[in-house]
């Protein structure tokens, strides 16, 4: 065999063996709900019930993935977004998980809605070995990769919430006497213990709190008695329904405290216009998204692009309700994991991916916010801003703030 012969021997052999390489690394892998034309996103969202006004995240993150079917998928994939109502009742959202996972065979369930129905699905979820991705709750069990590796939250986590205005108030009232008003559930423990571990040695701050059920008709009686202890700082956290209510009994009753509510139902649309302006003037609450409504964004480019796909896909959601902006973000970041998964759509991987996110910016997080995950740190957004209630709009206070559990709280 002659040098060049050899040569062109040589060359084609390795071409082979490239090639072979190539295609096994190239080889697609899908799960149920994934094929060469498809991807199927399962949703549980409580379109009726007391929790109904959340019922427009579904709806917005409906509209964002026609945007993106529109633009033709992801990596060729178009998505079939199948999501069923579970009236926020518990045994519902098991039944519709099961309809979900094995009639429909989606490929994760992303976005079910409220602390309550999402633990009564979350064993079921990971026996299965299917992604229960971005849960829309804060509670802190949505970060536990040890004991639940296909459950993972997406928002900042109830008690990162609950230190951060205990952080808030030791600055700036040191002798508060706290009263609060939480909901009897996983969501409403995980708040109070939040705020408590962050007041630390002065716990004994919070003089008096008292708790309902989401069913309840009223929450008067819980206000009143909330009143009487004498505290000059109210707490609140609660469905947004219920948060309307607290924030019209407060003022109709003139007591004046100083007065925090959860973010979760800090929405200008479907709990401060209900419950008046001028009664909720002063209130303040925590974000991570910008509030298209505040003039300080008007010509921000990442509100321009919401607005856009709001008039062009969903032209008769609120834009004052923030619910669109939190629907719009997180399926944003649903979108940017699938993207990540190329042709590896397999359930295992969407989870590698949702747990590879490094500095993930999107247009409407507040700047200096991100998102970052890994394989042991399944909270995906750790950071608040706090801001007031002008009686138009609210107003950003301070900077970021941070309140990080297990003991990374700065």
């Amino acid at each position: 065999m002659t040098p060049r012969s050899f040569k062109v021997t040589l060359a084609a052999a390795l071409f082979a063996a490239v090639s072979v390489n190539t295609s096994a690394l190239a080889q697609k892998q899908y799960d149920p709900g994934a094929s060469d034309t498809e991807i199927k996103i399962g949703n549980i969202m409580p379109y009726s019930g007391p929790a109904s006004s959340y019922s427009l995240i579904g709806k917005t993150q409906a509209a964002y993935f026609r945007k993106i079917n529109d633009g033709g998928g992801i990596n060729g994939r178009k998505i079939n977004f199948i999501s069923y109502d579970d009236g926020f009742s518990p045994p519902k959202a098991v039944e519709q998980a099961r309809r979900l996972v094995e009639g429909d065979e989606v490929l994760l369930i992303f976005q079910s809605l409220g602390t309550q129905s999402n633990s009564a699905i979350q064993k079921y979820m990971n026996a299965k070995k299917v992604p229960q991705l971005f849960v829309a709750s804060g509670a802190t069990k949505w970060g536990d990769p040890k004991n639940f590796p296909w459950t993972m939250g997406w928002q900042p986590n109830y008690q990162s919430e609950g230190r951060v205005y205990a952080k808030y108030i030791l600055q700036h009232y040191p002798n508060a006497k706290i009263a609060a008003l939480w909901q009897n559930d996983d969501a409403g423990k995980d708040q109070m213990k939040g705020l408590r571990d962050g007041l630390g040695e002065r716990a004994d701050m919070i003089i008096a709190d008292a708790s309902y059920e989401v069913a309840e008709p009223t929450l008067d009686s819980q206000i009143a008695r909330l009143r009487n202890s004498g505290a000059d700082l109210f707490v609140s956290w609660t469905t947004p329904k219920a948060a309307a209510q607290a924030i019209r009994k407060i003022a109709e009753l003139g007591w004046k405290p100083v007065y925090f509510i959860g973010n979760t139902s800090s929405s200008v649309a479907s709990v401060l216009r209900p419950a008046g302006f001028e009664n909720a003037k002063g209130v303040l609450s925590s974000a991570y998204l910008k509030d298209p409504a505040d003039p300080a964004w008007k010509d921000d480019a990442g509100v321009k692009e919401w607005s856009t796909f709001m008039d062009k896909y969903l032209p008769d959601g609120d834009k004052t309700d923030t619910n669109t902006v939190y629907g719009y973000a997180v399926a944003q970041t649903l979108v940017q994991v699938l993207k990540q998964c190329g042709d590896d759509l397999t359930r295992a991987n969407v989870m590698r991916q949702a747990a590879s996110l490094k500095d993930f910016r999107i247009g409407m997080l507040l700047p200096g916010i991100s998102i970052t995950t890994g394989p042991n740190d399944f909270f995906p957004i750790e950071q608040l801003q706090l801001m007031q209630f002008d009686g138009q709009a609210y107003k950003l206070m301070d900077g970021v703030m941070t309140g990080e559990i297990g003991g990374k709280q700065d």
